[in-house]
């Protein structure tokens, strides 16, 4: 296995990225947008979630299909910039058919806690987000920047500057799976060393470590300190790690969620404390159905518990890369700025 040839999630064909920022409110939006209408499913596993349009994601639902997912930062009032979305959309002509003048597109969406981050959020009753959410929409592409970028711009993970992580995997050259995390958690990536709780994971890309620093790369995490060390008890409520989850195979909704709940390992082994009643996490799963999952009908169990497995792993790697690549900002320090002296 190495990681795909762009190292993030729009290594799967027909997925594109979008993002936007305000840099003085200190936040963001991204959308992943699959070419054409995807399986989408959804897993939340956190105490405090924010989200839209994951009750029509569920299988026993009318739709199969959706038409794009939204990240943003703004807590509630980042929900808006699936509004956003949904509108450049339909004026797109993209979106779920009812005969109706304009198509309705599913755009499902989770938010992210950034609104006591020092940025202006004096926005009266106009808040940003929906404009953001067309922005991202417009700016569309398989290349984009880790770190402060899009809906991780005014993250914190932890004591650390939070970000923008995005991985892949290719098995065989062939590119499996892809995520994109945008990592604003409760509890913290690293021990207090710096060794990332994701180092057993990480891959290297063209020889180069993908994150952690040079002197730190082989060197286990302090399983032995406190859970909650490096965490940001002092703003409890402030949390919640969002992201997306990529795969070119032909799955139902149904095996879409398996892979989505296998995702969220992939927090647990970033994040220590995770899932915890601050946080969110909330992973969504876009299937392309562009490869067939498995021959055969009965090889189909262990080819889903692999896709779940490689998704894990990359969900791991983005939230670390988020965090290794963002810059301080404000009164949030950045991974290199406390530990490369």
């Amino acid at each position: 296995m190495t990681p795909g040839a762009k190292n993030l999630i729009t290594d799967i064909a027909g997925i594109k990225v979008g993002h936007a920022v305000n840099e003085a409110t200190r936040s963001g939006v991204s959308v992943i947008v699959p070419d054409a209408p995807a399986v989408i499913a959804a897993s939340s596993l956190g105490g405090g979630p924010g989200t839209r349009e994951t009750d029509a994601l569920k299988p026993e639902t009318l739709v199969n299909e959706a038409h794009a997912v939204v990240l943003a930062g703004g807590s509630v009032y980042g929900l808006d910039a699936a509004s956003g979305v949904t509108a450049a959309m339909g004026a797109d002509g993209r979106g779920f058919q009812t005969g109706a003048p304009k198509p309705s597109p599913i755009v499902p969406a989770a938010i992210l806690f950034d609104v006591a981050n020092g940025g202006d959020k004096d926005w009266g009753d106009t808040p940003p987000y929906q404009q953001l959410g067309r922005d991202a929409y417009g700016a569309l592409s398989r290349d984009f920047a880790l770190g402060n970028m899009g809906a991780g711009y005014g993250a914190q993970a932890g004591q650390l500057k939070g970000g923008l992580g995005s991985a892949s995997v290719a098995i065989d050259g062939t590119a499996k799976v892809g995520a994109l995390m945008a990592v604003n958690s409760l509890g913290s990536v690293v021990d207090a060393a710096g060794r990332f709780w994701a180092q057993a994971k990480a891959l290297e890309m063209n020889g180069a470590p993908e994150f952690g620093l040079p002197a730190l790369i082989g060197q286990a995490a302090d399983a032995t300190s406190h859970p909650m060390t490096g965490s940001k008890l002092a703003a409890a409520l402030g949390n919640t790690t969002i992201g997306a989850v990529a795969v070119a195979a032909d799955l139902t909704v149904a095996e879409a969620k398996r892979v989505a709940i296998m995702a969220q390992d992939g927090l647990a082994r970033a994040i220590r404390a995770v899932h915890t009643p601050f946080d969110g996490d909330t992973i969504f799963v876009l299937a392309t159905g562009a490869e067939k999952l498995a021959e055969a009908d009965e090889a189909r169990p262990f080819a889903l518990a692999e896709l779940g497995a490689l998704a894990a792993d990359c969900v791991s790697r983005a939230v670390a890369r988020g965090v290794f690549e963002a810059a301080s900002l404000g009164d949030a320090r950045a991974y290199r700025d406390r530990f490369d002296r």
